[in-house]
């Protein structure tokens, strides 16, 4: 396979990752235009952002499988065509329903496409070097997308509505599926298992329950029924991972989490992918309710994310060779925990300049993270079963950044509610209900409406300090693990097997 042949394909696959990665992210800056057309309530509005994430999250493992024993290429296009469809679904919605099941469909998309991305990497890039930077441009463009969703998100929301943050990817679907049809060469593996089914079911429904499980329990005083889902996640995750210990050929090689770097680089995705998503969202919230900024102004300001996020990974192979494994995914977390300690301790109220080296601080440290983490998931598997790699990368990927919006969102709620006790309940609801009930009082309580909006940002920067001070704990527990589990050792130039 010639060189230039190999770049092209990564430049097919790149495009679509791009998308995805965007659509985990773009609607952060469309939410309070979508809010103002549809009226969703607060419950719907966090699952119109995460709803996406947590669907894709639920079904990497089986349409990895899938792609393994039937054709990556071929899963990669249909889902890459199914994704463009979902797009029309949700930008034509009328009611949050309808965008809802917009984006439960683009989650299903997406869910085709993105372990496909990896594992045909895998195949595609056969030297350990090539495919190293190869790995590190995936990267770069999942977590690039992921933050210029808000830029992209903001320009077309400002000029055309929100429905335009799906309309977007319509023409890329077209261009890149007539790209992919000339250009992607087929894999898959050549035992030709039957996928079994049954361990499809309780992988999807495991990892679902159990992050819709974490979402409401994160909410603080969970009920029975939250409880109960959270358990039967743990539940039918236990049983997935005995039954894929008894077949001879699993959906998911769970002995692969024997191996501690594997282990390792899996936490450390989903720790990266938690904090980016949790940050973005929250921040562009911050960026337009608390200061004012439109959709479009907003996404510019959460650039710097994108920016120093391509600069980490690009960089990731060279540090890798020069410092290790072990080095770079440490150096990672601690610069997660730096920016974090740096938001949290920021004066309040607090200035765009501290959330802007936040952001920069952001975005490497998760590029140098995910990278280094990708490359030590890739090097694990044998060529013909990377889809599984794929699957374990994209799957802690995106619940990474679903359950960042709704863990994090949801300690970020707690604690500015709590800070509005006494306020009216719309206002206590979210400080885009303060704005709203704000409006709706008569002139003559101007000065009323003036002070609970100013409130409600008080309460809004002080719950954004809370919710960094959760995640440099998280953080520096998974950097303690890290460093335990990982050899310094260790080197991902050639593969395992």
């Amino acid at each position: 396979m010639a060189l230039a042949g190999r770049w092209a394909m990564l430049a097919v696959l790149c495009a679509s990752l791009l998308l995805v990665a965007m659509d985990a992210t773009i609607l952060n800056v469309a939410l309070p235009s979508l809010i103002d057309d549809l009226r969703p309530s607060a419950v719907q509005q966090l699952w119109i952002i995460d709803i996406y994430g947590l669907v894709l999250g639920g079904l990497l493992v089986t349409t990895a499988a899938v792609g393994d024993r039937y054709g990556r290429r071929k899963l990669f296009l249909i889902g890459f065509v199914l994704f463009g469809v979902a797009s029309v679904v949700a930008a034509t919605a009328g009611n949050s329903a309808q965008v809802i099941a917009g984006r439960v469909l683009l989650g299903v998309g997406g869910a085709m496409v993105m372990p496909s991305t990896l594992s045909l990497i895998r195949n595609i890039f056969t030297d350990a070097h090539e495919r190293a930077l190869a790995i590190g441009i995936w990267a770069a463009v999942a977590g690039a997308g992921a933050a210029i969703g808000p830029v992209v998100g903001g320009l077309l929301v400002e000029r055309y509505g929100w429905s335009a943050a799906f309309w977007v990817n319509v023409p890329v679907v077209v261009v890149t599926v007539v790209a992919g049809l000339w250009l992607l060469p087929e894999f898959k593996d050549p035992g030709q298992h039957a996928l079994d089914l049954l361990s499809a079911v309780l992988s999807v429904t495991g990892i679902v329950a159990l992050a819709w499980g974490i979402k409401h329990v994160a909410k603080g005083r969970p009920a029975a029924a939250d409880l109960l889902v959270l358990a039967a996640g743990i539940g039918l995750l236990a049983w997935f991972a005995r039954r894929q210990l008894r077949l001879k050929d699993p959906l998911l090689d769970v002995r692969l989490f024997r191996n501690r770097p594997f282990t390792a680089a899996a936490l450390v995705t989903l720790m990266a992918m938690l904090a980016a998503g949790a940050a973005l969202f929250l921040v562009s919230l911050w960026l337009q309710y608390v200061h004012g900024y439109s959709p479009f102004e907003a996404g510019l300001r959460t650039l710097p994310t994108a920016l120093a996020m391509l600069a980490g990974s690009l960089l990731t192979p060279t540090l890798m060779h020069r410092i290790g494994v072990r080095a770079c995914m440490a150096i990672g977390l601690a610069g997660l925990v730096a920016g974090f300690t740096l938001l949290a301790l920021a004066p309040q109220p607090t200035s765009y300049a501290y959330i802007a080296v936040f952001l920069v601080t952001l975005g490497f440290s998760d590029g140098l993270a995910v990278t280094t983490a990708a490359s030590v998931l890739v090097s694990a598997v044998p060529a013909e079963r990377a889809g599984q790699a794929g699957a374990v990368s994209e799957t802690s990927y995106e619940l990474g950044v679903g359950l960042g919006v709704a863990l994090l969102g949801s300690v970020h709620g707690a604690a500015y509610a709590a800070r509005m006790a006494g306020a009216p309940a719309q206002a206590a609801e979210s400080i885009g209900g303060a704005k709203e009930y704000a409006e709706s009082l008569p002139a003559a309580r101007a000065a009323e409406a003036a002070g609970l909006v100013e409130r409600a940002r008080d309460a809004f920067d002080s719950a954004l300090a809370t919710t960094s001070y959760v995640s440099i704990g998280i953080a520096a527990v998974v950097l303690v693990l890290v460093v335990w589990m990982v050899p310094g050792s260790f080197k991902t130039t050639g593969s395992a097997h």
